[in-house]
């Protein structure tokens, strides 16, 4: 077999001079270029974004739900939500290396891994699937994908079950990115807190801001309030919509002495979110949104139009090393790692 463009470009069908994650359909047919890698597929975990809307658009029926994601694959050659726009990652086997990868030492056929570029860019054929899982946004398949020359992935570990290490590198970059942006002192605020993405922000947020700081958390309603603030993973914690941003402000300033924030981090899942993370920052602040359910000409033009001179990370899900960074979270935290035990296992 020939090789192939290092980011997949070889594979897109149309319309063509478009990489894979833009473009509409692309080629997903199982064998190999010189340059990427076969993968035995064992569970997708579709973003938390994508997966709300086709569980409520399949009116919460599995065999639906499995139906339409076996029409997303045949038509996009990926799993890629038509409407969210987003993917999600997979769990498998190395099946086959190219010749030309075959020098690379951290994998061999054999080996566990955890895909860390969305599906939404990978070349992805499903014979079967298994099992769905609404409680943890995981779907079992039996199929195969394709990793490109430039594809990261991460070896699932051997000291946690990988189940477990799926939950934690979904999200990976969302506490690696929190541990880059906050600072000592700063006061932090966490739209949807009560998530996974939300519980490792705000261990790392805590960690973090030091004595002086302040991580306050929000969640739709208070089932995560005593998780969260008896665990230390918060200072503070109210409930509100994260889609009414008056609410959210008012209740923002209250919990941080009538201040507005360094930094705010959305985690939520839900649109019309934005102005809900951006209102409660202070001019030279940082928003960071995680969330896939982002809209980039919202918060642009929504910032804009409250005269919010601040810095915005719009759904940068990685940053070096977030895969490690983020399974190390979990090893040191045994508040963590046994609340991720009794959701994801």
């Amino acid at each position: 077999m020939a090789m192939g463009n290092k980011y997949g470009a070889h594979r897109v069908i149309e319309p063509k001079g478009l990489l894979p994650q833009a473009a509409q359909k692309i080629d997903n047919t199982m064998e190999i270029y010189d340059n990427e890698i076969l993968i035995d597929v064992s569970a997708l975990n579709i973003d938390s974004a994508s997966f709300r809307q086709l569980w409520t658009a399949s009116e919460q029926n599995e065999d639906r739900l499995k139906e339409m994601i076996l029409g997303i694959v045949a038509e996009r050659g990926k799993m890629q939500n038509p409407v969210t726009g987003s993917g999600g990652m997979l769990m498998g086997s190395i099946a086959k290396i190219g010749t030309a990868l075959q020098d690379r030492k951290d994998i061999e056929v054999g080996d566990r891994i955890a895909s860390l570029v969305s599906l939404s860019l990978t070349p992805l054929y499903i014979e079967e699937i298994l099992a769905v899982h609404p409680e943890t946004d995981r779907v079992d398949i039996r199929g195969q994908a394709i990793l490109f020359e430039s594809g990261i992935y991460a070896k699932l570990p051997d000291d946690m079950p990988e189940a477990l290490a799926l939950a934690a590198l979904d999200v990976a970059g969302a506490p690696a990115q929190t541990a880059n942006i906050v600072k000592p002192g700063d006061s932090v605020l966490i739209l949807g807190a009560g998530g996974k993405s939300g519980m490792l922000c705000g261990y790392e947020a805590m960690k973090r801001v030091g004595p002086c700081g302040n991580v306050v958390g929000m969640s739709r309603n208070n089932r995560y309030e005593r998780i969260l603030l008896d665990n230390h993973f918060v200072h503070k914690y109210f409930v509100a919509n994260a889609a009414n941003p008056v609410e959210v402000l008012e209740k923002a300033l209250e919990c941080n002495h009538g201040k507005e924030y360094d930094v705010a981090i959305n985690v939520v899942n839900i649109h019309g979110t934005e102005m809900s993370t951006i209102l409660p920052v202070r001019d030279g602040g940082l928003v960071y949104f995680f969330s896939m359910a982002t809209s980039f000409t919202r918060a642009a033009l929504g910032a804009e139009g409250i005269g919010k001179d601040v810095t915005m990370i719009i759904g940068n899900g990685y940053t070096r090393n977030h895969a490690e960074f983020t399974l190390q979270v979990l090893r040191e935290s045994k508040a963590l790692r046994e609340i991720f035990e009794k959701s994801y296992l």
